[in-house]
């Protein structure tokens, strides 16, 4: 198996909020890739102690520890357990009801000899390429289909659309959220390669346009995982003062591309 992982904040001033991680069994017999990108809180508070990054710090690495080790369980029972277990670590000290306590996108993926199992939760992205060279997005598009009037303000989202019914879903402080994920199994010979990716990354699919996801996985595969960040860095420098492309959104996200080939 050959990896290329990158993670880079969007401000070198800030910690990173993603995590990403690769994990072998010591049976050498398959392998995990795990993606979060842990959601940046407004201005107003969380109920938490606790900082995004420290968050997706025990999330991640309960899902590495889970996900290698416990091959007996399904993702999102693994999800639903290291959800658990990071709330567990905070729940005395923090007010986990808070809606924006702090939360994550998931991107896992597990493989043996036989099977590729996956598990998508909100916009962070899954591209599979087979051997014919086809690829193909498994995305979690709650919150893509939102009327924009539905996400005005931060206030409208938490009150009516933030791990709510109808909304969108987070891995955050309720294990019961590992349901909602999109899950699936690909038999192992219908994958060659996959790719994982924050939305920080895939903006330069779904925010500037510049190639589908056939032609971004190409640039990754190629070029290499830190190509495809860079890329984004440039389109998000020329378009900072007319936002034509950026409109609301920060001028650069985090951003993490991890690729596999199996």
């Amino acid at each position: 198996m050959r990896t290329d992982l990158v993670s880079e904040p969007g401000n070198a001033t800030r910690p990173n909020e993603d995590f990403a991680g690769v994990g072998l069994p010591a049976s050498r017999q398959g392998g995990c890739v795990i993606v979060l990108d842990g959601v940046t809180p407004p201005d107003g508070g969380t109920g938490c102690l606790h900082s995004v990054p420290w968050f997706t710090a025990r999330l991640g690495g309960a899902l590495t520890e889970l996900t290698v080790s416990g091959g007996d369980l399904t993702l999102p029972e693994i999800l639903s357990r290291a959800i658990r277990r990071t709330a567990d670590a905070h729940a005395d000290t923090c007010d986990l009801s808070h809606p924006r306590t702090p939360q994550a996108t998931v991107v896992l993926t597990r493989w043996d000899a036989s099977t590729l199992d996956y598990l998508v939760l909100s916009d962070s992205a899954l591209l599979v390429r087979g051997p014919d060279g086809t690829v193909t997005p498994v995305l979690d598009d709650r919150l893509a289909r939102l009327p924009r009037s539905a996400l005005a303000t931060d206030a409208l989202v938490d009150a009516n659309l933030r791990n709510k019914e109808g909304g969108f879903f987070t891995a955050a402080a309720d294990p019961g959220v590992a349901v909602r994920a999109v899950t699936g199994t690909l038999p192992r010979h219908e994958v060659r390669a996959l790719a994982a990716l924050t939305d920080g990354a895939t903006r330069w699919t779904e925010k500037f346009r510049e190639g589908d996801w056939t032609a971004l996985f190409d640039v990754v595969a190629k070029e290499g995982a830190r190509s495809l960040v860079e890329r984004v860095r440039e389109l998000e420098t020329a378009d900072r003062e007319q936002r034509a492309f950026l409109g609301r959104s920060k001028t650069h996200d985090d951003a993490t591309v991890v690729y596999a080939e199996l």
